[in-house]
């Protein structure tokens, strides 16, 4: 179990996953298919799910009293089905006391800026997850302009996907799956052109990690998380930033189930060295402030 004296104090769970996945197949399975396939190989791992009762029990025992569900919705470039936003809805209503549900838009469908009004004016998701690199887009292009204003009027935030992908890892050609899309310097650009939008950039943002941490230093409205990988694999300038200029805008994520909450914040406490105010500041309270909890 982690032991975290600031999560030990707490009467209720308090930290908050930022990036947390369906455990079911409708992620793992449906919406993955070989590319995750490929990723579960990499790591010598296989494909297995298991239901919302056990992923609760799962995060309590650990300390997390909130998880960020992200939708998924990469058909047109993978041909693989979406994980539909009515079903992330269903589940967060489900599971409302632990789960903010967040919906995935294919930025390629024609129906995608009114798939993501329904989202938030029908669905009442809280925000919306972009994974360029499955998705096959570049996030700068103008041809997606529109889409990022209606959600910037929507006045939901956004997770955009940062650095490379194990997705297609290994496979020849990795599945046609096109890295670049993940360099954040094309989420710049969205900042920019977008002061009012509030941007959440997953995971630290390999082989970009400087650049990521010059853009949230620069941009206001831009964020990141430390999901995706565990404490021990992430770079020492990004744990750096995390504690000191960053301090306020860097948080807590696993990528459930890819990344275990236990382990997770066991590696936490042992491979970094922070204060108790950076503690609280990366595993609930910057989180807190950003979803507006």
């Amino acid at each position: 179990m982690p032991r975290i004296p600031i999560l030990e104090a707490e009467d209720e769970p308090r930290a908050i996953d930022t990036h947390a996945h369906q455990p079911t197949a409708e992620f793992l399975r449906d919406a993955g298919g070989e590319m995750m396939q490929d990723a579960a190989k990499k790591f010598g791992t296989d494909i297995y799910t298991w239901d919302y009762d056990a992923m609760l029990e799962e995060y309590h025992d650990a300390g997390i009293g909130r998880a960020v569900m992200l939708g998924w919705d990469a058909e047109t470039n993978t041909g693989n089905p979406p994980v539909p936003n009515d079903y992330v809805a269903e589940v967060r209503d489900d599971y409302s006391d632990f789960l903010i549900g967040f919906g995935g838009i294919d930025p390629l469908k024609d129906d995608c800026i009114e798939e993501a009004q329904r989202c938030v004016e029908d669905l009442d998701l809280s925000g919306f997850k972009f994974q360029q690199i499955a998705q096959g887009f570049d996030p700068s292009a103008p041809e997606h302009d529109e889409l990022w204003s209606t959600i910037e009027d929507l006045g939901v935030p956004v997770v955009f996907h940062g650095g490379n992908s194990t997705l297609g890892a290994g496979s020849p050609g990795g599945r046609g799956l096109k890295i670049k899309y993940g360099n954040p310097m094309l989420i710049d650009d969205v900042a920019a052109e977008h002061p009012d939008l509030q941007i959440l950039i997953a995971h630290p943002a390999f082989p970009w990690e400087k650049q990521q941490l010059a853009i949230c230093q620069q941009k206001g409205n831009v964020y990141m998380d430390l999901s995706g990988w565990l404490p021990k694999y992430i770079d020492e300038q990004v744990l750096h930033y995390a504690g000191t200029v960053l301090k306020d805008k860097v948080m807590f994520g696993t990528d459930y189930p890819m990344i275990r909450p236990e382990k997770w914040l066991d590696q936490f406490e042992e491979y970094t060295d922070f204060s108790d105010e950076v503690e609280r500041k990366i595993l609930w309270e910057n989180a807190e402030t950003f979803f507006g909890l």
